[in-house]
């Protein structure tokens, strides 16, 4: 297995300055970083939901998540101002690169009926959302520890300015997207 950070310099940096015309090294995107989330409603009722999560979050990432709160009241959904209602990890560096290299290696295939990651979740600016409904696709995850499946997003930051830039610079990192 081909280290992400090394596949990068060795076969991204080089193809994406053919691609696109980049006269030095420097101009080519790059990963910033990766935000792991986890938005959980049903911490509202049961608050010992976000433990688990957290702690589920802790074993993917390998780094303590944060508690996400609530922004604003809302009524209809039972949410009050600063309720706890998820939590969410930011990857940087090395544990970013791993991260990557495990997605892309071992979870991702492990999704069933897999035919590929939708090529259309970019956001205009070089950055993709990725929407995983199920945790137990991550080795780390016990299936037989886990009180509920849970989903999480998984958004990955680049330097891109527009999106075929990022496309292509995911796609010679080896994301498989749908053809």
């Amino acid at each position: 297995m081909v280290l992400l950070e090394q596949r990068y310099r060795d076969v991204s940096v080089p193809r994406l300055m053919e691609r696109f015309g980049y006269k030095n090294p420097f101009q080519v995107p790059r990963i910033k970083k990766v935000v792991l989330n986890m938005g959980l409603g049903e911490a509202i009722e049961n608050p010992k939901i976000l433990d688990s999560a957290s702690n589920e979050l802790a074993s993917i990432s390998g780094q303590k998540p944060i508690i996400t709160r609530a922004k604003k009241s809302i009524a209809a959904f039972k949410v009050r101002k600063g309720m706890p209602i998820g939590c969410c990890v930011t990857l940087r560096r090395q544990r970013m690169y791993d991260f990557l290299t495990k997605m892309i290696n071992i979870a991702i295939p492990r999704i069933r009926d897999f035919r590929g990651i939708s090529p259309k979740a970019f956001d205009g600016r070089g950055n993709y959302t990725l929407g995983i409904k199920e945790q137990i696709i991550f080795p780390e995850i016990d299936y037989d520890k886990i009180d509920k499946i849970k989903g999480m997003n998984i958004t990955i930051v680049t330097t891109a300015d527009t999106d075929e830039e990022a496309r292509y610079l995911l796609d010679t990192l080896g994301m498989p997207f749908r053809k």
